[in-house]
């Protein structure tokens, strides 16, 4: 009876793993953002200016926003592994439609469907492999699916930032479509099947033991200071990235589509820093590191007034680096200061926060910058960092 409540662990450990949840990740974030670098083109092509144009983005942030609570008590019902098959799959094939969008209206109502479908596996991933493979072996998944999440996200920029030029805005979309695909299958093939006790049937969801837990979630003001940062620092990250096209490739830097999607590689900082925020934590608390990565966030912010592309460019790198450590001490403390019965909630509650941030600040950002310029578009900016930190000082020493 022992080795048979154990097999499931001892089935799906090692690289199959890794490889699964990579390949959902990369599938799920390069479709998510994909056309953030392409909003100058869609402006053009259909007579946008840059706030409205910024819904291509924010319509799919949205509707994952929208999904991913109901979509979490979902996959209570009919099983994890099934519902995040069929977010690979419906994203990477809606991902292949976008392309054909006749109007920019409905562009839009495919993002929002794209969105809620992609819901599926951010909303779930993380419950299915602490299910799969119990607590001592789902720190290293989590890992792998982390740095797919963030090769996901670089990768669809750079893919569709990269073609554009030649291709238009159409065919970059069909590029990152045709990746997402290819990922969609590899982890439909490698994802492992759920332990026994999920395939013997649906679980009965109790409602009320659900809705005790995001009660609990909604009472404690540390995990309130933790939404905001979430909400405000996410809003603020995406707003800046939606008008970093624009920037790059207007007067003074007049860069290349192509070469100004390079931006995004600035990416790669927030796996570094993430980690090590997480490492510094321990050292020097989690009120003091969270502080001084949304200090650093917006220093970065300002040093992009500059009118010189290498200080330009160096605030980028800072400015990600700031918000991902930002992003990992926030995420981290919702967690562990939720009661442990409400842990589930809290994650999905500060998941359902960051997207809003994600899809509300994004369009406010970009608003901001179509009407004021780059100057008001960091001040505002900096202005919502600043009220992250003034909450977490409000509310976290409560």
């Amino acid at each position: 009876m022992n080795v048979t409540a154990r097999e499931p662990h001892v089935e799906v450990s090692g690289r199959r793993v890794t490889v699964s949840v990579a390949a959902a990740g990369i599938c799920s974030f390069s479709l998510l953002y994909a056309p953030q670098p392409l909003l100058p083109q869609l402006a053009a092509e259909f007579g946008l200016d840059p706030g409205a144009a910024s819904l291509a983005v924010s319509a799919g942030t949205g509707g994952l926003a929208a999904a991913v609570l109901p979509v979490a008590i979902l996959s209570e019902l009919v099983g994890k592994r099934p519902v995040i098959v069929a977010s690979v799959l419906a994203s990477a094939v809606l991902g292949l439609l976008l392309p054909f969008a006749p109007s920019f209206d409905v562009l839009l109502v495919l993002r929002v469907l794209q969105g809620v479908a992609i819901a599926g596996f951010p909303g779930v991933a993380a419950a299915y492999l602490a299910e799969l493979l119990g607590p001592a072996g789902v720190a290293a998944a989590v890992g792998a699916m982390v740095a797919g999440n963030t090769v996901g996200g670089m990768l669809g920029r750079l893919a569709a930032g990269g073609v554009t030029e030649w291709l238009g805005w159409p065919g970059a979309l069909a590029v990152v479509g045709g990746i997402a695909l290819l990922c969609a299958a590899v982890a439909v093939v490698t994802l492992p099947r759920s332990p026994r006790r999920e395939r013997a049937g649906p679980q009965r969801l109790r409602m009320r033991t659900v809705l005790s837990g995001f009660l609990l979630g909604l009472r404690r003001p540390v995990l309130l200071a933790q939404y905001g940062v979430a909400l405000l620092a996410m809003g603020a990250f995406v707003a800046l990235y939606n008008a970093a096209t624009f920037r790059l490739t207007g007067e003074p830097l007049d860069l290349s589509p192509a070469i100004a999607s390079l931006v995004f590689l600035c990416y790669a900082v927030g796996s570094v820093s993430s980690a090590t925020a997480g490492r510094l934590v321990a050292r020097f608390g989690r009120l003091r590191c969270l502080l001084a990565a949304l200090a650093l966030t917006a220093a970065g912010a300002v040093a992009t007034v500059a009118d010189s592309l290498v200080v330009v460019i160096a605030g980028f790198v800072v400015f990600t680096g700031g918000f991902f450590a930002a992003h990992a001490v926030a995420s981290g403390w919702a967690v562990a200061e939720a009661p442990p019965r409400a842990r589930a909630s809290a994650s999905g509650l500060y998941t359902l926060a960051y997207y809003v941030g994600s899809s509300v600040g994004g369009t406010l950002g970009s608003v901001v910058f179509g009407n004021a310029g780059w100057v008001w578009l960091v001040g505002a900016v900096v202005a919502w960092l600043g009220c992250a930190a003034a909450g977490v000082v409000a509310l976290a020493r409560r």
